[in-house]
């Protein structure tokens, strides 16, 4: 039988390491799968979890072992590969961008922001970010404020398998992941895309 594969996030100083781990069912036991194809670590994945210059000092890094875990992914399968937690410190806001389906009303608020506003090549975009054409037009921008004491994972993409024919591999571009984000922003604006070719 398969084992089942879960996610175990551990936090070391600034690096995020996430581990595969199998559960044999006959013990209960959860153990560190040894198989290279199994283990998912920080050397796999590119950039940092630093946040952006402009944003250090508006920032503190903190421990939310769910919200991490809930911000990695498996290879292939898009998130992050790795992140780490921080807080927006009391009184301060981030300017963040989301670009989105406005097909999908709900999706204006959704979990993966951007640190600056989108520019150049729309498919130099996707790979960046790894976002599969499946998954949205980015026909739409949203511009908020972080406001204060909202927690947010700043990580690097995993990678994402779109299609037989497209796969997007890690990425050192910095993402950023929130939940409940509605809750957390302010002061929105929304932009309309337009055609715009070279």
């Amino acid at each position: 039988m398969k084992s089942t594969l879960t996610f175990v996030a551990a936090l070391i100083g600034s690096l995020s390491l996430t581990a595969c781990t199998t559960t044999t069912p006959e013990s209960g036991q959860t153990n560190v799968a040894n198989a290279t194809q199994d283990i998912l670590v920080a050397e796999n994945c590119i950039g940092s979890t630093e946040p952006p210059a402009a944003w250090a000092g508006k920032l503190v890094s903190t421990d939310d072992p769910q919200l991490l875990t809930n911000s990695l992914g498996e290879p292939n399968q898009g998130k992050l590969c790795q992140g780490q937690v921080y807080k927006v410190k009391d009184g301060e806001a981030l300017t963040i961008y989301r670009a989105w389906n406005s097909t999908n009303p709900n999706s204006q608020y959704g979990a993966w922001w951007a640190t600056s506003q989108p520019d150049g090549k729309v498919a130099q975009y996707r790979a960046g970010y790894e976002i599969c054409y499946q998954w949205s037009p980015l026909d739409k921008l949203t511009r908020c404020e972080l406001k204060s004491g909202s927690k947010l994972v700043i990580g690097n993409g995993q990678s994402a398998q779109c299609s037989q024919w497209l796969t997007y591999p890690v990425s050192a571009d910095q993402q950023l992941y929130l939940e409940d984000t509605a809750s957390l922003v302010g002061n929105c604006q929304t932009y309309d895309a337009v055609f715009g070719w070279e």
